[in-house]
């Protein structure tokens, strides 16, 4: 079949809105009609070539849509069903197994190497081959090929359209906050970054009743919108020094910080706001490769603070996202609040936008 997709073609480039060829489902797979996919900071990593897949390709992770066909040895799933798609796992291996497909020994393979398992793309152009299942879907177009095992049935109360985002951004920083922060109720919480994963952050720390919550950001936009999803503070990291800021509100240090920048500096300068025993977690991808961060080893050692890297919020999709939904149906975790819908052919607007501050989170639509 033809489908229309944002391809990638070379580092740094616009996508180009393309016509191409999709080859059929294999027996563990499901063909899913893509309603909505979000833009993540990590599809413009990747189409910068800093985490690199091969080019061209097709990106796109955060995917959700209709099933439409479903593979021979395919089941808990049916033409017509509502899912989230989430990243690629063997669901076999050790970290799997005890619920952190995350951490898959497969994961690289897996999500970034432009095939399947079995080393073929279901993307073709009239010169051969692009790369598809980027994190196991390639969702910047109007169909996806998955495996039926990273697909996450929702309920159809819940609106389609708004829901892909949970996949990667969304349930990264809420399941930062819940599973790597382990964040109760009456702590305090600095958040790094207020785009999308912060923002989540911000959402998890009032849904667990943080006492406090704090956001740092530099664009006043994104101040404004995290007081309106719950924060208590936030702060203009270019007013003066981030521990400075942070203890004249929290004296003793906050219990928690979420970094979600990537950026060397601010991370560092995060480590200073910890309380006693107090727990950094980051999420957020660096601009290169190589980024690294310089810490006090004896700072920590006195303070006793935790610092942990962690991906796709160490979360299992399969039982976080549901959770995920039903908060939202609740009214208690408003997504549609920091959600921009964009189609597709504007993807390169909408990563201009996003990238300006101009919106939030941009959904794209088919």
């Amino acid at each position: 079949m033809q489908i229309r997709a944002a391809v990638s073609r070379n580092a740094g480039a616009d996508f180009s809105v393309e016509t191409l060829d999709m080859l059929d489902i294999q027996a563990d797979e499901i063909l899913v009609r893509v309603v909505a996919t979000g833009l993540c900071h990590t599809d413009i990593a990747v189409r910068d070539q800093i985490l690199p897949v091969p080019l061209p390709a097709v990106l796109g992770h955060e995917g959700a849509g209709l099933v439409e066909a479903i593979g021979a040895d395919v089941q808990g799933l049916s033409v017509g069903d509502h899912v989230v798609l989430g990243f690629a796992a063997c669901r076999q291996c050790p970290q799997c197994i005890t619920g952190q497909p995350a951490y898959c020994r497969e994961f690289t393979p897996l999500n970034f190497s432009g095939r399947r398992r079995d080393g073929t793309s279901c993307l073709h152009d009239q010169n051969g081959e692009v790369s598809s299942h980027f994190f196991g879907q390639s969702s910047f177009a109007t169909h996806a090929i998955v495996a039926a095992k990273n697909a996450v049935k929702v309920t159809k109360d819940a609106p389609i359209e708004l829901l892909g985002p949970l996949g990667c951004g969304i349930m990264t920083g809420a399941g930062a906050v819940f599973h790597a922060l382990q964040l109760k109720q009456g702590e305090s919480l600095l958040v790094t970054g207020g785009g999308p994963v912060g923002l989540s952050a911000v959402m998890a720390g009032v849904v667990r009743g943080a006492d406090m919550i704090l956001v740092s950001d530099p664009l006043p936009s994104r101040r404004a919108m995290a007081i309106d999803l719950g924060a208590t503070h936030v702060i203009d990291p270019a007013a003066g020094e981030l521990a400075e800021q942070v203890r004249a509100i929290v004296p003793a240090g906050v219990e928690n910080v979420l970094d979600t920048s990537g950026i060397a500096p601010v991370i560092e300068a995060a480590v200073g706001t910890l309380a006693v025993r107090g727990r950094l977690a980051t999420v957020g991808v660096p601009r290169s490769a190589d980024a690294a961060v310089s810490l006090n080893i004896l700072q920590m050692l006195s303070l006793g603070i935790q610092i942990s890297g962690v991906t796709e919020g160490n979360a299992d999709p399969q039982t976080f996202l549901p959770q995920l939904v039903d908060l939202f149906l609740a009214g208690k975790f408003p997504i549609d609040r920091m959600i921009s819908s964009y189609r597709l052919d504007q993807i390169n607007e909408a990563i201009a936008d996003q990238h300006a501050g101009r919106c939030v989170k941009a959904i794209l639509t088919m």
